[in-house]
C-alpha cells in the first residue's frame, strides 16, 4: 500500500439525493443525465463508521436472482450493522462497468458473468434499499478509470473503452481511462450525475486509483500537444485535480456528499499517482478524504517508523482544510493474522489492533474511520478467530446498541 508522511485530509458528511425513474442502459451514445432539481448542501449525518464492500466480495454473491441476491447481502449488511458501523461503501462501478442499469456503463459481468448482459434486476436499487432498511447510508464507490485488470473482465460492445478507442489508455497491469481527456472527465462526471440522480445514494465515493504508471511513454503524445508550460509531473496532477473538482460539483448539485481514500503515504500519492490530496482537502473540493492508513500502531522498518498509524495520521491531521471538510482514516482490516510487514511487535494478533487503533484515531481527532475490508472481518479465512476477536473489539469501541436502532 503506501509510504511516508505529509498530506492530509477530510470530509464534510452528509446526505443525499432526490429520486428520479431508472432509465435502461443505452447501447451507444451516453443519453444526457437529469438536471437536479435543486441545489442542496450535504445533510449531517450519523458518525462516520464505514466498512467497504468491494467487487471480491461481490464475486461470493449469488446474482441469479433478485431473491437469491437479496438474501446475500442481507448476511452482509446484518453484519455490518451488528458491528456498530453507519456506512456501507459499496463498489458499484468497478472496472468501467456497474452493478445498476447505466447509459454510460454496461452492466457488470460480476453479475452475471458475461460484461453488458442484463441480470433482468437492478442489484444497486435492491442494496440501497436494504442498507436505508436497516439504518445504514450506502455510498457508491466507483473506481473512475480502470476498465481492466489485466484482460478481466472481457470488454463488451458497450464498455466505453469499446465505444471510444481514442479515450483508453495501456499499461502492463490492464486498460483505463485516459486522464488528460477532457472528454473522459466530461463522461465520468456525468456518470456520477446519473447515480445520484436514479438512487438515493448517501455518498459518492473514489478509491485511490488515479493515474496507473509514472511512465512518461503513457501520455507523451497528449503531454506534448497540451502546450502547456507546466512540467509533466503538475500537468498529470492538474487532470486528476479536474476530474475531482467536476465530480464533487457533480455530487453537490444533489446535496450527496463526496469523498476520496487516497493512497495513506502522501509523498506516494502526490508523487506517483499525482493526487494532490492536500489541495482538495485545502480548498474544499471533497466533502472528506479518507487515506488509507494500512499500517499498525507498532510499526517500525529498519528503524523507520514513518509508517506508524499515529505518524501518518499526524500528519494528515495537520494540514490545513477547508470548513465542513472532514479527515477520516483506513484502516486495514485485511492485515489481521497477517500482519503489515513491520519488525517488532504482534499488534495483528492481539485480537483488537483495530479497536485500538480506532482509540488512537480518536485521540488524535480524526473525525471517523473505515475498515477495509468486509471478507477480512467475516470471511472464512486462515484468521477466522482473530478476525472474530477484532469484531467484537471494534463493536464495544463504537459502542452501538443494535436494540435501541430495531
Amino acid at each position: 500500500m503506501r509510504r511516508v508522511v505529509f498530506y492530509l485530509f477530510i470530509i464534510a458528511v452528509f446526505l443525499a439525493a432526490p429520486l428520479a425513474a431508472l432509465p435502461r442502459r443505452g447501447e451507444t451514445a451516453p443519453a444526457a443525465t437529469p438536471a437536479p432539481t435543486a441545489t442542496a448542501e450535504p445533510t449531517a449525518a450519523a458518525p462516520y463508521r464505514a466498512v467497504w464492500v468491494s467487487y471480491l466480495e461481490w464475486q461470493q454473491v449469488d446474482f441469479s436472482t433478485p431473491e437469491t441476491f437479496s438474501g446475500d447481502i442481507a448476511v452482509i449488511l446484518d453484519n455490518i450493522r451488528n458491528l456498530g458501523a453507519t456506512v456501507v461503501l459499496a463498489q458499484v462501478r468497478p472496472f468501467g462497468d456497474a452493478l445498476y442499469p447505466s447509459s454510460y456503463y454496461p452492466f457488470s459481468h460480476l453479475c452475471t458473468g458475461q460484461q453488458g448482459r442484463d441480470p433482468g434486476y437492478d442489484p444497486l436499487a435492491l442494496l440501497v434499499q436494504a442498507a436505508h432498511d436497516r439504518g445504514l447510508a450506502l455510498e457508491a464507490w466507483v473506481n473512475p478509470y480502470r476498465i481492466q485488470a489485466g484482460l478481466t473482465p472481457a470488454l463488451c460492445g458497450a464498455s466505453p473503452a469499446t465505444l471510444h478507442p481514442d479515450w483508453v489508455k495501456y499499461t502492463d497491469t490492464g486498460t483505463y481511462l485516459d486522464p488528460a481527456n477532457t472528454a473522459v472527465r466530461q463522461y465520468i462526471a456525468d456518470a456520477v450525475g446519473e447515480l445520484c440522480a436514479n438512487y438515493d445514494v448517501d455518498g459518492i465515493h473514489f478509491d485511490d486509483y488515479f493515474y496507473p504508471t509514472t511512465d512518461p511513454a503513457f501520455d507523451a503524445a497528449d503531454y506534448a500537444a497540451s502546450g502547456t508550460a507546466l512540467t509533466r509531473d503538475d500537468w498529470r496532477r492538474e487532470n486528476v485535480n479536474a476530474l475531482v473538482e467536476l465530480c464533487h460539483a457533480t455530487a453537490r448539485r444533489y446535496g450527496v456528499r463526496f469523498g476520496v481514500a487516497p493512497v495513506g503515504d502522501p509523498e506516494q500519492n502526490y508523487a506517483l499517482q499525482y493526487s494532490d490530496a492536500a489541495r482538495w482537502l485545502r480548498q474544499g473540493t471533497v466533502d472528506y478524504l479518507m487515506p488509507q492508513l494500512y499500517w499498525g500502531q507498532e510499526y517500525v522498518k529498519d528503524g523507520d517508523t514513518s509508517h506508524s498509524l499515529a505518524r501518518l495520521a499526524g500528519a494528515w491531521a495537520a494540514l490545513p482544510r477547508a470548513a465542513g471538510v472532514r479527515l477520516y482514516a483506513g484502516l486495514g482490516a485485511y492485515r489481521i493474522g497477517a500482519g503489515d510487514g513491520s519488525d517488532a511487535g504482534s499488534e495483528w494478533v492481539s485480537g483488537r489492533a483495530l479497536a485500538d487503533q480506532l482509540n488512537l484515531l480518536d485521540r488524535l481527532g480524526v473525525q471517523g474511520a473505515g475498515l477495509y475490508r468486509y471478507a477480512s472481518l467475516f470471511g472464512a479465512s486462515d484468521y477466522a478467530g482473530l478476525a472474530a476477536a477484532e469484531v467484537d473489539a471494534v463493536r464495544q469501541v463504537w459502542q452501538i446498541d443494535q436494540r435501541s436502532k430495531d
